[in-house]
């Protein structure tokens, strides 16, 4: 059976659509996964990427000390060297020897520190009226294919109003997108010969 790391996921939104397909997937996170799976490591993720060999990971790494909507912190954030542990994080997965990769991220300057993403999609490409630019830098896996283009252009993300889950809601994985990641990715995944 095919292993699958979904990295940085508490949500358990992708895991458990992959897990639907028969792909014996993983979320990992520092945090407890949402829904209680059993399919859920909690803890560190560069761990879990090296515990074993994976037949794809697909990361969602933090994008606090990477996005550029933060640029106005990052002469601190080098200073302290949280924007390099963050880049360093980030090429854990770009560097790992999983066949299939994919990493998602906010514009972020992963693009000028590495290299530019594969793709950028767009929520309202996927059936959420709203924007909120992704990056995908792929390894073996195609682009994403647009499932259902909707109308309304709202940047709810963006005008969230502080408080103590906004981080985990801006991070969020939106349902169309992970659908589109489970069907696309996961038949590539499927397909793929050992």
């Amino acid at each position: 059976m095919k292993q699958v790391l979904i990295a940085c996921e508490y949500s358990g939104a992708v895991r458990s659509r992959l897990r639907s397909m028969g792909i014996d997937a993983y979320s990992c996170d520092i945090l407890p996964s949402e829904d209680g799976s059993e399919f859920h490591i909690q803890g560190d993720a560069i761990e879990a990427l090296n515990s074993r060999k994976w037949d794809a990971v697909i990361a969602f790494p933090p994008c606090t000390h990477l996005a550029v909507s933060g640029a106005r912190w990052f002469a601190e954030k080098r200073a302290d060297g949280r924007q390099q542990r963050a880049i360093e994080f980030f090429m854990a997965f770009a560097n790992c020897d999983a066949p299939l990769v994919a990493i998602e991220n906010p514009i972020c300057i992963m693009s000028s520190e590495w290299r530019k993403p594969d793709q950028i999609i767009q929520p309202w490409q996927f059936g959420h009226g709203e924007t909120k630019a992704t990056c995908l830098w792929l390894k073996g896996l195609p682009p994403l294919t647009p499932t259902d283009i909707v109308e309304g252009r709202e940047q709810r993300i963006w005008k969230m109003a502080p408080g103590p889950e906004r981080a985990k809601e801006r991070s969020r994985t939106f349902a169309g997108i992970a659908d589109a990641m489970a069907e696309q990715w996961g038949s590539v995944i499927l397909s793929k010969s050992n």
